[in-house]
């Protein structure tokens, strides 16, 4: 090989050795027999730069992807010794080679798995376990090839476009099922029993090989006392816990009978309490914590479909059995819906919109029922508030991430609303006004977030054309009273962005409420003309505020031409263009 260019492969190499390295790398995989060196190369271990090892690897990946047809029968077997004798000095090497290198290795593997199973090299996952056994090394690399070939044959971040990848890929699934998986699946399990106590690292690997398994194959092979026993026992060890919490996700989440998927989750969640996960504590591994938040979700939602399906079916009995285990989920839900960090509580929102679903479908709630109503829509509103941390002035990745839970929450809220109406309106006046009555003494967070939940009920409890002080006498009068409360109580002199921008947000979104109240139109004007709107010190405050007075003058119509003169008087100087 040529030893000047591939000095270029080293990342702290300069411009030209970089650029002639890549033209050399171009000119290997036109050659007709240039990855041979390369499979030398790899298979006697000439090289001990990292780089070049991983080059040579690209070179034998172009050549399988690409031109595997071309070769001859004696050139595709020297790729598939080729990766065997390497891997077989895997288990002999001092060192283990670095990650990046034993990943572009699996995926070669994997391309060669693909493009050979069928023909060649059906004993393909009999020679990998041959060779390896249970060393670790070997194991290590066993189980990455096991997860390039899943990504190969199902991962949904690979696009596979044509019809005809489509195709092979479900024969090869189907293929290794008839052949393979039980061996696979009994070969984890070895893993898993062999390592559980002395190499977290190796079984955290095998976890995420199941898991990712689980949705393809039969799931009787892992669904069963064994597997699960093992499963829950790593749920009470620190260093597995995280992955045999997505490995029980993933088994939760595969299709099955609804009646079977009951008993699967209530058993799973029996095991889980009497080891006191279902009692959540603030101070618990938050990382953890999101995951198994996440695996609550998915049993809540599992146990959703199958009630679903039961009702759909007539089956009344197992449905309300069902319904009753959903109920006894709830307050384990809340718990997480509550908790201090939003992505715990971010990932409960899916069980808790669905249970959400089956109370609006039921023709009257019992009195927990509605107290779990209550729950949800007091945690919603505690949640929605800002946190002292949040960068108003330069918002950043944590910020938009907020925004986009806050999103989510509103769908909770819009839900609660058409389970409860009375309830929403009733607790967000409540809150609304005990805020807005001491709001010189209140929390910027607080006072924002009450102004808030009055704009929110606008999508909440949706009316046609805006019309919320008409129609329904209780519901108008209650937006009624907020909304004179916000324009009277001075809070637009809150000295905080949020609150301001929020309070010209609710005011324009209820624009209607100055056609039953014109009176308050000056008040409302002021605020837009002063230091509150569009003479504020933040541009950001500014700028939203001129959009929402165009806005605002628009709608009023003909209730503006009293104050259009004093208006545009105001503004005068605010007109001027300074030429630059």
């Amino acid at each position: 090989m040529d030893e000047q260019a591939l000095l270029g492969l080293n990342p702290n190499a300069d411009a030209d050795f970089r650029q002639r390295a890549l033209a050399y790398f171009e000119q290997l995989k036109i050659s007709q027999d240039a990855w041979q060196v390369c499979a030398e190369a790899l298979a006697q271990s000439i090289y001990s730069d990292d780089h070049i090892k991983f080059f040579c690897f690209q070179v034998l990946e172009h050549q399988v992807k690409f031109k595997y047809s071309e070769l001859s029968e004696v050139q595709q077997q020297l790729i598939r010794e080729t990766l065997i004798t390497w891997l077989q000095a895997q288990m002999l090497n001092p060192q283990p080679e670095k990650t990046f290198i034993r990943n572009k290795a699996a995926q070669v593997f994997a391309l060669l798995f693909v493009t050979e199973y069928l023909t060649k090299w059906p004993k393909f996952f009999f020679d990998i376990l041959s060779v390896v056994d249970l060393n670790p090394r070997g194991v290590d690399m066993y189980l990455r090839i096991l997860m390039a070939v899943d990504a190969e044959l199902v991962d949904r971040d690979v696009v596979h476009t044509s019809e005809a990848s489509y195709y092979l890929n479900t024969l090869l699934k189907d293929t290794m099922r008839e052949q393979c998986i039980p061996s696979l699946v009994e070969s984890w399990y070895q893993i898993l029993q062999n390592y559980q106590y002395n190499n977290s690292e190796l079984t955290c690997q095998c976890l995420e090989v199941v898991g990712a398994y689980v949705s393809w194959i039969d799931l009787s092979l892992i669904a069963n006392e064994r597997f699960i026993n093992m499963l829950l026992g790593h749920m009470s060890v620190e260093v597995l816990r995280e992955e045999a919490c997505d490995c029980l996700f993933e088994i939760v989440n595969k299709g099955m009978d609804p009646i079977d998927k009951t008993k699967l989750v209530e058993s799973l969640c029996q095991v889980l309490q009497s080891a006191g996960l279902f009692s959540i504590d603030q101070e618990d591994d938050v990382d953890f914590l999101a995951r198994f938040s996440k695996l609550v979700n998915g049993m809540g939602q599992a146990l959703i479909a199958s009630w679903t399906k039961l009702i759909k079916n007539g089956d009344m009995k197992s449905a309300q059995d069902t319904l009753q285990a959903i109920e006894a989920k709830v307050a384990l839900m809340l718990q997480l819906l509550i908790h201090e960090d939003d992505d715990i509580s971010s990932n409960i929102i899916g069980f808790c919109y669905d249970y959400l679903h089956i109370l609006k479908q039921l023709s009257a709630l019992s009195d927990q029922q509605k107290a779990n109503v209550e729950a949800i829509m007091l945690a919603v509103m505690k949640k929605l508030t800002y946190d002292e941390e949040y960068n108003f002035e330069n918002e950043g990745e944590d910020e938009a991430m907020f925004v986009e839970y806050r999103k989510q929450l509103k769908l909770l809220l819009d839900r609660l609303a058409q389970v409860s109406p009375e309830l929403l309106l009733a607790s967000v006046r409540r809150v609304f006004n005990t805020t807005l009555q001491n709001w010189q003494t209140t929390r910027f967070m607080e006072v924002e977030v009450a102004i808030r939940l009055l704009y929110m009920l606008a999508e909440a409890l949706p009316v046609s054309h805006g019309a919320h002080f008409s129609g329904d006498v209780t519901k108008a009068t209650a937006l009624q009273d907020m909304m004179r409360t916000l324009v009277t109580s001075g809070v637009s002199a809150y000295q905080h962005t949020s609150v301001t921008l929020e309070f010209f947000e609710t005011v324009v979104r209820y624009e209607k409420f100055f056609a039953v109240e014109p009176q308050h139109i000056p008040t409302v004007l002021m605020a837009f003309l002063d230091h509150r709107g569009l003479r504020h010190t933040s541009p950001k405050v500014r700028s939203r505020t001129a959009y929402l007075f165009s806005r605002f003058v628009k709608s009023l119509n003909k209730q503006m031409n009293p104050f259009i003169e004093d208006v545009l008087n105001r503004i005068q100087d605010l007109m001027e263009l300074s030429p630059p």
